[in-house]
Formats: C-alpha cells, structure tokens, sequence
C-alpha cells in the first residue's frame, strides 16, 4: 500500500510540473510534463529531416522553417522542408533572420520569394538576433520599418522572434502590437523588462524527435495563447 501510496504521489508530481528544458540529472521533454501547445523551428542545420517520422509525433503542432536571411541568403532546405511538412500534416509558418544593416528592400524581396502566401498556415516570423553594431535608434528605426513592410506586403503583422536579453536590452517598448516568441533556454519562464504578455517560449535549443538525427528547437504556447492567433490570414 505504502508503495502505491508513493507512486500515485509522484505521478501528481510530475503531472503538475512547469515547463521543464533541462533537470539536474537528465533531459526532460517539456511536452512530457505540460499541457501547452508545442511546435518546433527548423534550418539547414538539422539537415535531412524524415517528416513521415515526425508527422507521426502528434506532441508536434507547428513548424516555422527559415526561409530567408538577409538580402539573399535562402535556405537550401526550405523549399523541400515546406512541401513534405504540408504532407505529414503539421501547420507550417516561415521566417526570415533580420540584418538591419541590409537594405531592407532587398531583405523583403528576398523573403517573399520564397514565403508565398498560398504556402503559409502561420503567420510570417522575423528573426531578430543582432543589432548590426548600429546604435540603439538606428537599430529600432531599421526594425520597425521592416515590420512595417512586411505586414503591408501580407496584410497582417508578423510575429517577432528574439531572446529575452535582447529584448530587455534594446526592445522594451518597441513592439507593442506585435505577437512575440521569446527564446529563453532553462527551466524558468522567460520575464520582460516592461512584464509585457508574450505569445510563444522557446523553451530548449537542444530538443529531441523522432525523424530528426540532431538538435532542434522547441517552443510553446504561453498560458491562454493558442494557434488560432498566429493563424495567416488568407
């Protein structure tokens, strides 16, 4: 009895355990100790992927592929990463890696050469990881035209993608009405300089599934938040 006792105590345990990245002792799926909507994000540097396998994993709601950096970088896995995600049945978004010293014509005709609205489940995703050593205004000034571009050419505002450092540092205030992922890789969630309400974690940079041999990047839907807000609107 005492043994039962002690098992039903631990299954209540781990049942009602936050969002976990990483334990002291192993890798905890975060999908295996919570109930929210999780997704991943992929590039060419997961390599072949094996979507029959991971089109399998229904823990696996969504995927954001990188379609695009800079001016003119395109993924070499994007085109076929888009096509067999669709197949296996996971809704797919794309995002482009911002260069804010780039021009940013060039960055937008870039990113919609490959991000075509009649492929897209999600809304588009801007990567914002570096500040291009520009000062803070320029930076922010850059940024912010970009968005703007981005929402007139697909008719909706993309969501931002960061890391709370970054963010806190040179982002606070700056993206009001914008939807945010905010990358933040430990077991705590991710707190804003201004406690702004932010849609998606990126919990973990070194998660495991089935179909893919190597890291990848997992996320999550943050408390009421859920996919019908980052749906494309056609």
């Amino acid at each position: 009895m005492k043994l039962y006792v002690h098992i039903i105590l631990l299954f209540l345990l781990v049942g009602n355990m936050p969002c976990m990245a990483q334990s002291s002792n192993s890798y905890i799926q975060c999908e295996d100790t919570c109930r929210h909507i999780h997704g991943i994000d992929l590039s060419h540097y997961q390599g072949e992927v094996f979507w029959e396998h991971v089109g399998d994993n229904s823990k696996m709601a969504y995927v954001y592929l990188k379609a695009t950096e800079g001016g003119t970088r395109i993924d070499a896995t994007y085109e076929r990463n888009i096509e067999l995600a669709h197949r296996y049945g996971l809704k797919v978004g794309s995002y482009h890696f911002f260069r804010p010293t780039v021009n940013l014509h060039q960055q937008l005709n870039n990113f919609k050469s490959q991000c075509r609205p009649g492929d897209q489940d999600l809304i588009p995703m801007i990567d914002v990881e570096t500040n291009g050593k520009l000062s803070t205004q320029e930076f922010c000034d850059s940024l912010l035209t970009f968005l703007k571009m981005v929402e007139k050419a697909y008719h909706q505002k993309p969501l931002v993608y960061t890391y709370t450092n970054f963010y806190n540092r040179y982002l606070v205030g700056k993206l009001d009405g914008y939807k945010l992922m905010i990358a933040q890789y430990s077991s705590k969630e991710p707190k804003l300089a201004d406690d702004r309400d932010y849609d998606m974690w990126q919990y973990t940079s070194k998660g495991r599934i089935n179909g893919i041999n190597s890291y990848v990047d997992k996320s999550r839907f943050m408390g009421r938040h859920g996919m019908r807000e980052i749906r494309f609107k056609h």
